[in-house]
């Protein structure tokens, strides 16, 4: 299950990238547009930063703002980073020490490909792709 602090880093990813053009984009204007609580904001916003998917600039005229186009951050990328493993099963984390049920495992083959399946699903989506699917929506 993704959590709030994946579904918000999401939607504060696909906000800035809407205002691209426009610099940094203060703290509390993204809080108040998205209704997350600026604490909060603050603690997934320093995660982006330290990451490198957001710049962070304080003081006056600071805020946030992408470093990279839209089009370059994968939704998956944006997931993992603050969810941490996308993988279904604790066997399949990356780094996970191997079962001991590995090789006699009957539903393993099954949870390899569903986890494929979120991989490639998460994966193949950007940001453009959220901001294009949500324009079409409010059309």
């Amino acid at each position: 299950m993704i959590s709030t602090r994946g579904r918000y880093a999401l939607r504060v990813m696909v906000d800035l990238a809407e205002l691209d053009d426009t610099g940094f984009v203060p703290l509390n204007s993204i809080a108040e547009r998205q209704n997350i609580s600026v604490k909060y904001l603050e603690l997934i916003l320093k995660t982006l930063v330290q990451h490198g998917l957001l710049k962070g600039h304080r003081g006056k005229g600071g805020g946030y703002m992408l470093t990279r186009k839209p089009e370059e951050y994968s939704v998956g990328e944006i997931l993992e980073l603050t969810e941490g493993t996308l993988a279904t099963v604790a066997c399949l984390a990356e780094g996970a020490e191997a079962c001991p049920n590995n090789e006699n495992c009957r539903t393993l083959p099954m949870w390899r490909r569903f986890d494929s399946m979120v991989h490639d699903f998460f994966y193949g989506l950007t940001l453009r792709d959220l901001m294009e699917e949500n324009s079409k929506n409010s059309l």
